[in-house]
């Protein structure tokens, strides 16, 4: 079957249903396979000039370093999703990190203390689901000021000093392996990225994400809970960014105050990066994955290559531009076409 014809039998229908799923892939993800050709691209590029770019030591030290990010990308789509934004994610990375070692620093175990961990994810996602859904302020004054404030508690729990992860064993919360032969870090980006794409995508409360994001009045007047949506919007994405929190501690065993105070910035790029518009309505979990790994790899090429590692805001910046612009682009033609 020719181009032509095959174009003409989508459209009418009559193409056989394993050519239709086909292109209906492609077309679906279109945006996050130019993200991937991307990304070997760069990673061909970089490994021209600096050979040990492709050795599989540094594709783990990537993934593994990226980690974090990619979890915390995940949280800030679902906001993104929804209209809105989550400005405090990075603050609360730091506080996780911080209280988890102070717990552990007081006698809990490596459990007890992620548990306390989590709970700081849990009382700001709380905090900025209900300033948002309940007494309606603007999303972004909202988790600008528990930006500060978390910011400010990640100081204030230790007087600004870092702290060592007291639980021997903490580790093997990033390193260990659950699943023989696979580190719990890839695992757990990979079960989270799978569960979140099959939520929005295959399931009802998933696409009342897109809906809120696409109009809220109208998604009010079908019926949909605006609110809780938005809600557990947040909630999701302050508890990603403490989980984030946690796989960090684990992989340097030391908290830092200021461990967190550049993932925001780049958890936005990462879902930008992706796809996602931050007007709401658009996004898929593997775009922002994608997106969070571009970052990191164009972070691992400019430390490889030595260039001066303040270029790295600039290189991330002009991504983020590039992936923009593309996207502009891509939806001009469709509307064109």
């Amino acid at each position: 079957m020719t181009e032509a014809n095959t174009q003409q039998a989508l459209q009418d229908g009559s193409a056989p249903l394993p050519i239709r799923q086909r292109e209906s892939v492609i077309g679906a993800y279109r945006t996050e396979i130019a993200i991937a050709v991307a990304i070997v691209l760069l990673a061909l590029a970089v490994g021209s000039q600096v050979p040990q770019a492709l050795s599989w030591g540094n594709f783990a030290n990537i993934t593994q370093a990226g980690a974090p990010l990619m979890i915390m990308s995940l949280g800030v789509l679902l906001v993104v999703i929804t209209g809105g934004i989550d400005l405090s994610v990075g603050s609360v990375f730091s506080l996780t990190g911080m209280v988890t070692a102070q717990a552990m620093a007081h006698g809990f175990g490596g459990v007890g203390a992620s548990l306390i961990g989590l709970g700081v994810g849990l009382v700001f996602g709380s905090i900025n689901g209900f300033l948002v859904t309940i007494a309606g302020l603007a999303p972004f004054v909202v988790t600008l000021i528990t930006f500060a404030v978390a910011g400010s508690l990640a100081f204030i729990v230790t007087n600004g000093r870092s702290m060592p992860i007291g639980d021997p064993d903490f580790w093997l919360l990033n390193s260990g392996s659950l699943v023989p032969g696979m580190p719990n870090y890839i695992l757990f980006c990979l079960v989270l990225l799978i569960a979140i794409e099959i939520f929005l995508k295959k399931m009802v409360a998933g696409r009342w994400f897109y809906a809120v994001g696409s109009s809220s009045a109208a998604a009010f007047l079908l019926g949909i809970p605006v609110k809780r949506t938005k809600f557990l919007a947040y909630v999701a994405s302050s508890l990603l960014a403490s989980f984030s929190g946690l796989l960090t501690i684990s992989y340097i065993l030391n908290a830092e105050s200021t461990a967190g105070s550049s993932l925001m910035l780049q958890a936005i790029a990462a879902v930008v990066i992706g796809g996602a518009s931050l007007l709401g309505g658009t996004g898929t979990a593997v775009g922002a994955a994608l997106g969070a790994l571009m970052i990191t790899v164009i972070q691992n090429g400019v430390n490889l290559i030595g260039i001066n590692s303040f270029w790295q805001g600039s290189v991330t910046g002009v991504a983020i531009l590039v992936a923009v612009l593309i996207d502009r682009f891509s939806k001009s033609r469709r509307k064109a076409g």
